[in-house]
């Protein structure tokens, strides 16, 4: 007897809710994703924030059948001069501050925070850690713990201890930072909040508090990262620096990667009392690294960040509904907020159906994700505030 994928997916593969999308995705090229019918879909949430360079990037491509060419997996990181990994993270620190000179080259955003919170442990000597409410670090025992949504936890108890929670861009928050704690984490861009940017002020009392009381700040840009809110990094229109970064999802332009970016001095805490302080064996993995790679050139040299302001300009001078409450974010990462989430799914369900991809967020499921790739094109962002607009029309009008 012959088993569809579909049913081959349902009975083998592991399931992470009794609701998957089940879209049969056959192929993917530029903005869009296609089914094994023919039907095409505009990618408006890029796999979440994952393919900023649209699908079947050439120079991406390119570069990965270069380096498979070369060799593949050949070591466990960090023990063997690899070039393309040497390469990234040069690239990599060049176009950061110079106290963030040293990358640990990682397989994901969650592996990402998990190292970071460990290096911050041994960093300070000090065992708490403060996250913000509604952040999203990953799904690991360690990004889980800093979940400050008890339904996404209480299954998984006990966790990491020592954990405290401050408000998002609340300044009287930071004064449950009192120096006790190894590091502050947190988001640029809150990205399963719905997209809440930082306020400078926030982000600027949170620095000098950290200062005063000899805390890391860690800024977790897995998901604002590489490009979507019209800078490399999102911590740019700030002038705000942490002394840990965290990137993730982009990074890897299709391909699993993750990094922690900080100092060399703080990195050699890795290298003794205990030696391998941690260790990954896939982590820069050379084909993953090679795509890297490219893909932050591409961002370099085109007019992909250029093209940011313009693009975010025309979603929200379309995107006009009485249905919408208010729009949220920056850059191409954009929030759409709807009265409540059955609303919310009726319209993501009837864009799918019209050929639009988008979604909700983990803590907002009001909220409509607009998150495309940077290549998508003016025309492309018409069609999909048209289609957006006809669906939020079917439920509120």
């Amino acid at each position: 007897m012959l088993f569809t994928n579909r049913q081959l997916f349902l009975a083998h593969q592991a399931q992470t809710s009794r609701f998957p999308v089940l879209l049969e995705i056959a192929r993917a090229e530029g903005n869009y994703l296609f089914d094994v019918t023919g039907k095409k879909y505009l990618d408006l949430i890029s796999g979440i924030s994952v393919s900023h360079l649209g699908h079947g990037n050439t120079q991406v491509k390119n570069a990965i059948v270069e380096q498979l060419n070369l060799h593949q997996h050949v070591m466990i990181y960090g023990e063997f001069v690899q070039s393309v990994q040497t390469r990234l993270a040069a690239l990599l620190t060049s176009l950061l501050p110079q106290n963030l000179d040293c990358v640990y080259l990682l397989n994901s955003g969650a592996e990402a925070t998990d190292v970071a919170l460990k290096l911050a442990k041994r960093i300070t000597g000090r065992a708490e850690m403060i996250a913000c409410k509604n952040a999203y670090h990953g799904s690991t025992h360690a990004a889980l713990s800093l979940n400050s949504e008890e339904y996404f936890k209480q299954a998984f108890r006990p966790l990491l201890p020592g954990i405290d929670f401050i408000n998002f861009n609340d300044l009287q928050s930071l004064e449950k930072i009192n120096g006790k704690a190894a590091c502050v984490i947190t988001e640029v861009v809150q990205g399963e909040a719905g997209y809440i940017a930082a306020e400078p002020d926030f982000l600027l009392a949170l620095r000098r508090r950290c200062n005063e009381t000899n805390t890391l700040l860690i800024f977790d840009e897995i998901q604002s990262g590489m490009g979507k809110t019209g800078k490399l990094f999102a911590f740019e229109h700030y002038g705000i620096v942490p002394d840990i970064l965290l990137l993730g999802k982009a990074l890897g332009a299709g391909m699993p990667m993750g990094a922690v970016i900080t100092s060399g001095k703080l990195m050699e805490a890795f290298t003794e009392n205990p030696i391998l302080g941690h260790i990954t064996t896939f982590g820069g993995h050379p084909v993953t690294a090679a795509a890297a790679l490219a893909g932050i050139e591409v961002l370099l040299h085109g007019n992909l960040l250029s093209e940011v302001d313009a693009k975010e300009q025309l979603f929200r001078k379309l995107l006009v509904h009485p249905g919408i409450k208010n729009i949220s974010g920056k850059g191409l990462m954009l929030a759409l907020l709807l009265d409540h989430f059955d609303n919310n799914l009726k319209v993501i369900q009837g864009c799918l159906q019209d050929g639009v991809i988008t979604d909700w967020f983990l803590f907002a499921n009001n909220r409509i994700r607009i998150a495309p790739p940077l290549t998508i094109t003016h025309e492309e962002i018409e069609m999909a505030c048209r289609i957006l607009i006809e669906n939020l029309n079917k439920v509120y009008i």
